[in-house]
């Protein structure tokens, strides 16, 4: 089955409904595994008591090292990393494991479609915090409101073969506290030959807005972005508008970039910006 990777810092009651809404909506018997930063809200002690795998760290080591550690004492073949404030839609497990089971091989991206108030794939409102969260509403629509299977998918929730996040060393650690890291994984893994990177329609998850990176007062945000064209030579933008075709219809796995003169003007930006980034 799956192991679900979740970071959460001093998050409890989101992290709560997470659990709950894990437990309630899968099919499936998967095991779920946390690090927890700092945890002084009472995360650490109910995660103690709850009998659940984790790692734990005293101060926020940020959400690649957090996911990074606690993937460690991953034990089934699959690896999907969720943030603590998703709410997880019923048989989400069920269309993931189909879709695994249709692909045959193992290089591949797979990820849900987020529903939030205000962004997301989805824009419906169902409630922006925990405290107005109409949890029977969304239980009662979530199958009507559809995006489709799309493209080039970067977001989380996210699932990848255990082998294959240990081929590209899970997630980079100098993006820490965590902007820049999802293309950043994704780009490992082109590398290394995946050309499947799809998201599901029918695996939906309700996002409150990642609400832990949003505390800015406890968090120095890195500038990803940056990382990212110092690292590849190229820009988030750019990577996923040519390669990843992030959010198209889904239409099979994905080919190398055709040379168009977008194509090159792009590039040529991206080497432009490249020189004068420190």
């Amino acid at each position: 089955m799956i192991s679900i990777i979740i970071p959460t810092f001093n998050n409890l009651d989101y992290l709560k409904l997470c659990i709950k809404s894990l437990n309630n909506n899968s099919r499936h018997t998967h095991e779920i595994i946390f690090h927890v930063n700092d945890g002084s809200d009472g995360t650490a002690d109910f995660i103690k008591k709850s009998g659940y795998k984790y790692t734990h760290s005293n101060i926020n080591i940020g959400l690649c090292s957090s996911i990074n550690k606690a993937a460690k004492l991953a034990s089934f073949n699959y690896i999907l990393y969720s943030h603590d404030d998703m709410y997880f839609c019923p048989d989400w497990d069920d269309v993931l494991l189909k879709e695994i089971k249709s692909i045959r091989h193992e290089n591949f991206y797979l990820s849900g479609t987020m529903i939030e108030a205000n962004s997301g794939h989805i824009v419906y409102n169902f409630g922006d915090t925990i405290n107005n969260f109409r949890e029977d509403e969304l239980l009662l629509k979530y199958k009507d409101i559809n995006f489709f299977d799309h493209q080039g998918t970067h977001f989380a929730p996210h699932l990848v073969s255990k082998k294959m996040w240990d081929k590209v060393g899970g997630f980079s650690e100098e993006f820490n506290p965590g902007i820049g890291s999802d293309p950043d994984f994704n780009m490992k893994l082109w590398k290394e030959g995946v050309r499947i990177f799809k998201g599901l329609n029918d695996f939906k998850v309700y996002h409150f807005g990642s609400l832990t990176t949003r505390k800015k007062k406890n968090l120095v945000q890195n500038k990803g972005d940056r990382e990212f064209l110092k690292k590849w030579g190229i820009t988030t933008k750019f990577f996923k508008k040519y390669y990843l075709k992030s959010k198209t219809k889904y239409e099979g796995p994905l080919s190398e970039p055709k040379v168009t003169l977008g194509y090159i003007i792009g590039l040529i930006g991206c080497k432009f910006k490249s020189i004068f980034t420190t």
